[in-house]
């Protein structure tokens, strides 16, 4: 299946060069040029991906990506200044699934686009077509819808919040490293100093709510990475 990438960059030669690249990948490709346009298509609901640049005029990348997941849980992926790890923080912490540094290679790109849509539309499936739901504790997910809930209660999980939540759940009551959570859920290796896994199990505490003792139910295991408790 062919999926449709959403490109907003006011830089016109760098998205004509992804555009060219992206549709010999056999993705479908259509194009804003500032936060504005980007963000009325983003929201149209034919578009699989958003890649969004943070620098743009009308509307910057930042505020777009807030107006978007303020109305939808479609997967963006920012482009940032190389080096610029406050917009990385801002833009994870605003509900963005991944980030590239500019100036990025085509190839990059297609390839961070494929291990996001492969997790949104893939990821477990097959393994488990079988299974209805993992239960741990309150929290049970399930994978073929990419579904999760606390106690009754829906989660607004980002795509790829979910598949930290999947991760977590399968392994419940035991620590995942922090390698291990970005490999299976973001799709890369984690390098020294990225902090993408931090930021994003931070916005999902906060969405799963606390324990009984006023704990978060993923706790930070020194030296080991995150665990999630079974209540």
């Amino acid at each position: 299946m062919s999926h449709k990438v959403l490109l907003v960059d006011d830089d016109v030669e760098l998205v004509d060069l992804l555009r060219d690249y992206l549709e010999q990948e056999r993705f479908q490709v259509v194009a804003a040029y500032d936060g504005a346009a980007g963000l009325a298509l983003a929201l149209s609901g034919s578009v699989d991906i958003v890649v969004l640049d943070v620098m743009m005029p009308v509307m910057s990348g930042i505020e777009t990506l807030a107006k978007i997941r303020a109305a939808s849980a479609v997967p963006v992926v920012m482009l940032t200044a190389r080096g610029d790890g406050a917009d990385r923080i801002i833009g994870l912490e605003l509900g963005a699934d991944d980030y590239v540094p500019k100036p990025c290679t085509p190839r990059e790109l297609a390839a961070r686009l494929r291990a996001i849509l492969k997790r949104v539309g893939t990821i477990d499936v097959a393994p488990t077509a079988s299974v209805q739901s993992i239960v741990a504790g309150t929290l049970t997910i399930w994978p073929a819808q990419r579904r999760a809930e606390r106690a009754g209660q829906v989660l607004d999980l980002t795509s790829t919040e979910y598949n930290l939540v999947e991760v977590l759940v399968r392994n419940a009551g035991r620590p995942v490293s922090k390698a291990e959570l970005s490999e299976e859920a973001l799709g890369r290796t984690l390098t020294r100093f990225d902090r993408s896994i931090d930021v994003h199990v931070s916005k999902i505490r906060h969405k799963l709510g606390k324990l009984a003792d006023g704990h978060p139910l993923i706790q930070t295991v020194v030296r080991k990475g995150y665990q999630l408790i079974v209540e």
